[in-house]
């Protein structure tokens, strides 16, 4: 938590944290934090790493490291499985890690916009990261809500929310993957979902289909209108 708080407050100090600022930079905002929380995480798992391997070594040779070549190539054979599993597990943690970052992001800027949510919502059989502006609210008027899910990268995962899209209320998913296929795209047009990603991947590697947004063009064509229709019905 603290590499990711650290991570928004640099990219904050270089585009600026006020709110106008904030939602104009927002595709910037969303691909620098990533970058530097990223960052910050390696350098901290170097850190761990070493001090990791600097213990397994002296456990195995002493402090003195002064067996030959022969010795310690038959110990790190014998040990193998075991830094293969501790090298696993780094890898592992940090693709967690990695998403719970993505979904972390959305959740302290949409804060800070003053967008109102519920997180981790249970709809029907799917369980979206933010449903605005509460769940209250989407029971009595799915069609002014927001179903909005964060996903680092998707695969196949976003086959996960299309139960509620075929509602017809639409979704959003926020992603910064730049290989969805056309064929997965045509897919979520038939589930009304759109996806989001910063528009330097828009333009990159989506440039001409219509269910992909920008963030400024989720907020001003989608969001913000809706946030309108919320303060007239007296939810903020």
């Amino acid at each position: 938590m603290q590499i990711l708080q650290a991570a928004l407050a640099d990219v904050e100090a270089q585009l600026g944290d006020s709110t106008e600022r904030l939602k104009a930079t927002f595709d910037d905002v969303i691909l620098q934090a990533e970058q530097i929380a990223y960052n910050k995480y390696l350098n901290a798992e170097a850190v761990y790493g070493g001090q990791i391997l600097t213990a397994f070594l002296n456990e195995l040779f002493g402090e003195d490291l002064s067996a030959d070549l022969a010795t310690m190539e038959r110990e790190f054979r014998q040990h193998f499985h075991l830094l293969d599993k501790f090298f696993l597990s780094l890898a592992q943690g940090r693709k967690s890690r990695a998403g719970s970052a993505f979904e972390f992001f959305h959740h302290a800027l949409f804060r800070k916009l003053g967008y109102p949510f519920e997180e981790q919502t249970l709809l029907s059989d799917s369980k979206p990261d933010f449903l605005m502006p509460s769940a209250a609210y989407y029971q009595q008027n799915p069609l002014h809500s927001i179903v909005f899910t964060a996903k680092r990268t998707l695969r196949e995962r976003w086959r996960q929310i299309t139960t509620e899209g075929t509602r017809g209320i639409g979704m959003y998913l926020a992603t910064i993957d730049s290989k969805v296929t056309s064929q997965q795209l045509q897919h979520m047009v038939g589930h009304k979902i759109f996806l989001v990603v910063p528009e330097q991947i828009r333009r990159k590697a989506y440039p001409d289909a219509t269910n992909v947004l920008s963030f400024a063009r989720f907020f001003e064509d989608h969001l913000d209108p809706k946030l309108r229709i919320w303060k007239r019905d007296g939810v903020l």
